[in-house]
């Protein structure tokens, strides 16, 4: 019955055109990539317009140079979850690191590392969207965060897509004491901003807090390359940051900061954290 009832799904996505395949990369990313397809013909030298990896530091010697280096220091994984023997030194520096960075737009801050962007987006949202929390959802948020806020246990409004004078109608009519909302930084799919500022504004005037999703936005946007809040003028401190390192940092992972009580109480109860291993050292090292 399964068989026949998944089959008869997948009938239905190939009746609409809506089946996925599977390209395979033979060469790494960059600028140009030769593919195969599932039936394993080889296109090569297709112009590469589909990557996040901005900078092209996927390939960059240095940042190969350093990966080796890391694995020969510290092994090729971590071996065990954060909290059991998994969190190594090359974790921690780059926290201490990443939270030293941003100090400047959230004092009082620290980081806590991810495996993934997914895993911490839902790592966020399901800790401080608890019972009596509302949530408040740009339409066209990443599904990460769509994912994190569905297993939160808040009270969700969506308001449409950054139309801020809806999300301050919603704002108007909260009854919680615990308020978030929530945006990606630069949206993915669209490429354009959140902005920041009005959202700021309005989490102050109805004492809220905002979780920026700026996967897209780290390491592109701003002078040295801290992404959208560092664009941002007039923000108030009272954000959580999260951002990869799968995109403009070329490698893979994620981090989250925001003022240190959030951070510890994220590291002490957030399953995607607590019961996942921690991500191969020498990408921190690196």
């Amino acid at each position: 019955m399964l068989i026949k009832k998944l089959q008869h799904r997948m009938n239905g996505l190939a009746q609409a055109n809506l089946l996925r395949q599977k390209w395979i990369a033979q060469s790494p990313t960059g600028t140009h990539q030769s593919i195969a397809s599932s039936d394993q013909a080889i296109s090569d030298n297709h112009t590469l317009f589909c990557s996040n990896d901005y900078l092209g530091f996927a390939s960059h010697p240095d940042v190969l140079e350093s990966l080796r280096e890391g694995i020969d220091l510290w092994g090729g994984g971590s071996g065990a979850s954060h909290l059991i023997s998994g969190h190594m030194a090359p974790h921690e520096q780059l926290e201490d690191m990443l939270a030293e960075l941003f100090s400047q737009f959230i004092p009082e801050n620290r980081c806590l590392t991810f495996s993934t962007g997914y895993m911490a987006n839902l790592a966020v949202m399901t800790v401080l969207g608890d019972s009596g929390c509302e949530i408040y959802s740009d339409e066209l948020n990443h599904a990460s965060l769509i994912d994190g806020i569905r297993l939160s246990k808040a009270q969700v409004s969506i308001y449409s897509h950054r139309d801020y004078e809806v999300l301050e109608a919603l704002l108007q009519k909260s009854n919680s004491d615990m308020r978030l909302i929530v945006t990606d930084g630069v949206f993915s799919m669209d490429g354009d901003q959140a902005d920041l500022s009005v959202i700021s504004d309005l989490a102050v005037k109805y004492d809220a807090w905002i979780v920026v999703d700026d996967a897209h936005g780290y390491g592109i946007l701003g002078e040295i390359g801290l992404g959208s809040i560092e664009t941002s003028s007039g923000l108030s401190d009272r954000i959580i940051l999260i951002g990869t390192l799968g995109k403009s940092a070329g490698l893979s992972g994620a981090f989250v900061i925001a003022h240190q009580t959030i951070i510890d109480f994220i590291f002490q109860t957030a399953r995607s954290y607590i019961y996942t291993t921690a991500a191969l050292p020498a990408i921190s090292y690196a």
